[in-house]
């Protein structure tokens, strides 16, 4: 276990500051679970969230979807449709605040 987290360390090593397990990148705050919707962005991948929201009106439930961009250190192997756990962080750039700590499964 590692960073205070119920996660396992990734087996291979990296280089990169801003990993939370081989850098000084220190995680607080909430975790969220989420889907890998791109990877297009150098180590960065947007993971997307849906969720349902309850609409007084008509006593139903509607889908909402938020994408949070987070930090992809080089030590995990990402792909676009992973299941991933992402813990909030301090602001890496503009809008990164999030980093990726582990990998649950793809969707096959």
């Amino acid at each position: 276990m590692a960073l205070g987290l119920n996660v396992q360390q990734p087996e291979t090593t990296c280089d990169d500051e801003n990993c939370p397990f081989h850098g000084t990148l220190s995680v607080r705050g909430q975790t969220l679970e989420g889907t890998v919707a791109s990877t297009d962005m150098t180590k960065t991948v947007i993971v997307e969230r849906e969720y349902d929201v309850k609409v007084p009106k008509y006593d139903r439930f509607m889908k909402r979807r938020s994408r949070v961009p987070a930090h992809a250190p080089p030590c995990m192997d990402l792909e676009v449709g992973d299941t991933v756990t992402i813990a909030e962080t301090r602001p890496l750039s503009k809008t990164k605040s999030h980093v990726v700590v582990s990998i649950d499964g793809g969707d096959d």
